[in-house]
């Protein structure tokens, strides 16, 4: 990596601002996977639909402040939000409100506060580096990021017993308010070097002048084999998921007394996770995408699944469900997710932007909520912690499939492109 001195500056600020943020993040990811705990896994189908309701009444909010508001106002005032939110319940909790109580709203609000940070953060670095410098200092910032999600659990496992678990909500807050004092340091130098500033691009300019709409994306999908397949494929990702996160929910408490201890094993899953996941990123990733192509990279997760759910359907024990969700996380975060990106680079421009917006948030979060109605009729039926998990391989199995239908139609489609291409 290249980095020019008038560089440094900015790079280091926004490496330190990556961090602080996914360290936040994934400080009350374990809290909030705690507080599912003492909803109940009778109650989490309401607690996901929550999630996909807020979300869609809040992404219109998002969308008008992002286009009246300069970014110098919208990221402090953002982030700000969520700090005192975090102090808000921190309060309310040292109050003495039942946790229980406090809950659903928790879980709620990290949910959409995960929605929307991420995105927050990569539109202002795409508004601060020009495209020649963003290909040689994206990859170090990146790293902040993992770090960060890697330092967010491991300070929740150390601080848990020690400060409780409202006071790791002001820790998160703190780290919050330290990426607001990243991004104002950024402006300042933004100020002193305007050159090296591009101008906040609006969404009419991103898409080529036509403006994104919910449902001019869902016209696109409707209309392309290709981009319902994409939504398929991400649908059966979230449904394994939500079953999983339903046998977590009810076989940890069985084996796992206090809220402490419980906060403490999810913060050290997630960290096994994020650290499994920056190594198979630095060592693996590229590598195999590149010489194995989308296919086969497409298809590993889901090969996984199909084994990893017919072994914990066989043994319904905490072990196997912690090594199956470590494994399909991480494979996530760093197979499945970037190559499940790189089939939107053969989609013409308009529909890479207004179809891929509508599938990352409304079709996610509806598959979020979709499936935990299923999980919860499920249950209902009676089926068991094992009855689900065998349940689950038809759905990898068709998880399979569609990887395989994408990865094909996907060289296909470059192969026409490239046929296409002046030579």
């Amino acid at each position: 990596m290249q980095v020019k001195p008038a560089e440094q500056a900015a790079l280091l600020l926004s490496f330190l601002y990556f961090f602080s943020l996914l360290a936040a993040y994934y400080i009350i990811r374990p809290v909030r996977d705690e507080m599912a705990v003492q909803v109940g896994v009778g109650n989490l189908q309401w607690l996901f639909s929550g999630v996909f309701l807020t979300m869609v009444a809040l992404i219109p909010v998002f969308g008008w402040l992002a286009a009246r508001l300069p970014v110098h106002r919208l990221l402090p005032l953002v982030y700000g939000f969520f700090a005192l939110n975090l102090v808000a319940f921190n309060l309310v909790l040292a109050a003495g409100v039942p946790s229980a109580a406090v809950a659903p709203f928790f879980f709620v609000w990290v949910s959409v506060f995960n929605l929307f940070v991420v995105s927050v953060f990569w539109s202002f670095m795409a508004d601060l580096f020009s495209t020649e410098v963003s290909r040689r200092l994206f990859g170090f910032i990146s790293a902040g990021g993992s770090l960060g999600a890697i330092a967010g659990p491991g300070l929740t496992t150390l601080l848990a017993p020690a400060i409780g678990i409202p006071n790791l909500l002001l820790v998160s807050a703190a780290l919050l308010v330290a990426a607001i004092g990243c991004i104002l340091a950024l402006l300042r130098i933004g100020e002193r070097r305007p050159e090296g500033l591009q101008r906040f691009l609006r969404t009419s300019e991103q898409t080529g002048g036509e403006r994104p709409s919910l449902w001019i994306g869902v016209e696109r999908i409707l209309r392309s084999p290709y981009l319902i397949g994409i939504c398929i494929y991400l649908v059966c990702y979230t449904l394994l998921g939500t079953l999983l996160y339903f046998a977590q929910i009810t076989l940890v408490p069985e084996l796992v007394p206090t809220s402490e201890a419980r906060t403490r094993l999810f913060a050290s899953v997630d960290l096994t996770v994020n650290i499994l996941t920056l190594s198979i990123q630095f060592l693996l990733t590229g590598r195999l995408l590149a010489r194995l192509g989308v296919t086969p990279m497409l298809a590993a997760l889901p090969l996984v699944s199909i084994g990893g759910f017919a072994a914990f359907g066989l043994a319904p024990i905490l072990p196997v469900l912690v090594v199956l969700g470590v494994l399909r996380r991480a494979g996530e975060f760093a197979i499945t997710k970037p190559t499940r990106e790189t089939l939107f680079t053969v989609l013409p421009k308009e529909e890479k932007y207004q179809a891929k917006n509508v599938i990352d948030t409304v079709i996610h979060r509806a598959g979020d909520a979709a499936s935990s109605w299923i999980a919860a009729g499920l249950t209902a039926l009676g089926l068991s912690i094992s009855g689900m998990a065998f349940a689950a391989v038809p759905v990898a199995l068709l998880w399979l499939a569609t990887g395989l239908f994408l990865g094909r139609r996907h060289e296909a489609m470059r192969s026409a492109d490239g046929a296409q291409a002046p030579p």
